[in-house]
């Protein structure tokens, strides 16, 4: 995206959807102890209480996707080559610099280093949990030509037709519940009726959706996150003392159930509604508008100043506390150390 077609609102909810990610990966030292078992105390339900909010924080950025790049112009050779430049680059160096990080941090072997690079084209490159987002953008983006010259034909009720059925499988988790095997699951069949509209790229379509036909009513689109939040909180406090995983704890915060679905196309319309025209020649603004710039950078390197952070402030042990506090901090120096990467020739290959 060129800086003269930059829309304000959207430069911020990306960096709200940054903020968001850094709060959900805070978030994980209070509540998920090393053997994954769900520990029922006050910082867990707290961070049911904070956190379910931030769930809606990678289908923001799928949204935002959606909405810039749907449909795909020109020729398909010519998006990839500068889509996956952009992204395949920074992903490969920092799999290499995550690899070599955890010689320091956790005392891995040099010979765990290389494997963990040499696995780069198998899983993460090393276990580093908030690469699998890149995996799966690759993913969309593969997708996106197939994608496109039925948005240019299809209708407004044709596109709504395909959010409601894609809809209907953001309620798999839950129906699961109930019938472990529906719409023709089986251990011969992993991919069942409407297996086909399920996943991310349902938030691809919504960002378009909502690029092509503008915002939902705010009344309609505070609604939608209130009640998503609502049941993504609720849903995560009541089993807290009955889920015995972490897993099974999380039912609700999966980011392709309904209820987040709600809440970030809530959130996606209520800041594409904003006013904010001028906006970005403000200091504020262009600060916003430089964070957005950097916004890839600032999720692939945030994890080191984040374990910087948590060590830190080890003594806090209360979650309301401790986590908004890393969390700006996270993001504040995260963005200042990207940034002074920005700086350096090259870097297109460490920040895309």
């Amino acid at each position: 995206m060129e800086k003269s077609n930059r829309i304000f609102s959207l430069d911020l909810l990306r960096v709200v959807a940054c903020l968001l990610v850094v709060w959900q990966h805070t978030s994980e030292f209070y509540y998920i102890p090393s053997s994954f078992r769900v520990e029922a105390n006050d910082n867990t339900f707290w961070v049911g209480i904070m956190t379910s909010i931030a769930r809606t924080s990678v289908p923001l950025f799928v949204m935002i996707t959606g909405y810039f790049l749907l449909p795909v112009s020109g020729a398909v050779s010519a998006f990839f080559r500068k889509r996956f430049t952009r992204i395949l680059y920074p992903f490969i160096a920092w799999c290499v610099i995550y690899a070599a990080y955890y010689v320091f941090y956790r005392g891995d072997s040099l010979q765990q280093m290389w494997t963990n690079i040499l696995h780069i084209p198998v899983n993460f490159g090393t276990q580093v949990g908030h690469l699998w987002y890149i995996y799966m953008l690759i993913g969309l983006y593969l997708l996106l030509p197939i994608l496109s010259p039925w948005l240019q034909k299809a209708s407004k009720r044709e596109l709504q037709g395909y959010l409601c059925l894609w809809g209907v499988t953001a309620l798999l988790p839950y129906l699961h519940l109930i019938f472990p095997e529906i719409w023709g699951e089986c251990f011969w069949n992993p991919s069942p009726m409407l297996y086909y509209f399920t996943g991310f790229a349902g938030y691809l379509v919504a960002g378009y959706y909502l690029k092509t036909y503008g915002p939902l009513r705010p009344s309609v689109a505070t609604l939608l996150l209130l009640g998503g939040y609502a049941v993504t909180a609720i849903v995560f406090c009541s089993r807290i003392h009955e889920a015995e995983w972490i897993n099974e704890l999380e039912l609700s915060w999966g980011f392709c159930t309904l209820n987040v679905a709600a809440a970030a196309t809530g959130i996606f319309s209520l800041f594409q509604s904003l006013s904010c025209k001028g906006g970005e020649h403000q200091p504020v603004g262009r600060l916003i508008g430089h964070m957005s710039q950097l916004s890839y950078g600032i999720y692939l390197a945030h994890i080191i100043v984040l374990n910087a952070y948590h060590d830190l402030f080890a003594r806090i042990s209360s979650a309301p506390v401790a986590i908004p506090l890393i969390a700006f901090c996270t993001l504040a120096t995260t963005y200042v150390a990207v940034w002074l990467l920005s700086l350096l020739p090259g870097r297109k290959y460490w920040l895309g």
